[in-house]
């Protein structure tokens, strides 16, 4: 099992940042895909971004492509998601995901594991 804890999440003005943790715990969180996806009211969980096991590949959703960055420090089980240039539409609770796969998963069916999600609100 792995147990995954969102952090950092809050209330920020359009244009400003913040910082996602996801620290993750129980089996080898190294050789683990991590994945972020967020869902918002009425809406349906969509994809953000992932990492592969190393750090060395991620992908990103077209509508964060450039604002946002995924990073990861396995020494430290944790996982990130820096927000820059924040809009009211990413105004959702994010959630971080977890895949034994040597591979990158953008697909929400694909992940083994989940964390409690965090909430964004992001203001105009």
């Amino acid at each position: 099992q792995v147990q995954l804890v969102e952090s950092g999440g809050g209330l920020v003005q359009a244009g400003g940042s913040l910082r996602l943790s996801c620290a993750a715990s129980g089996r080898t969180f190294s050789r683990y895909c991590m994945g972020w996806f967020r869902q918002a009211p009425g809406k349906e969980r969509e994809f953000v971004a992932a990492i592969d096991w190393s750090g060395g590949r991620s992908y990103y959703a077209d509508s964060v492509k450039g604002r946002f960055t995924i990073s990861r420090d396995n020494a430290k089980n944790t996982v990130y998601l820096q927000m820059n240039s924040l809009k009211p539409e990413d105004t959702a609770v994010y959630y971080c995901a977890a895949r034994d796969t040597l591979g990158v998963v953008i697909r929400s069916r694909e992940y083994d594991y989940w964390g409690q999600g965090t909430q964004v609100t992001v203001s105009s």
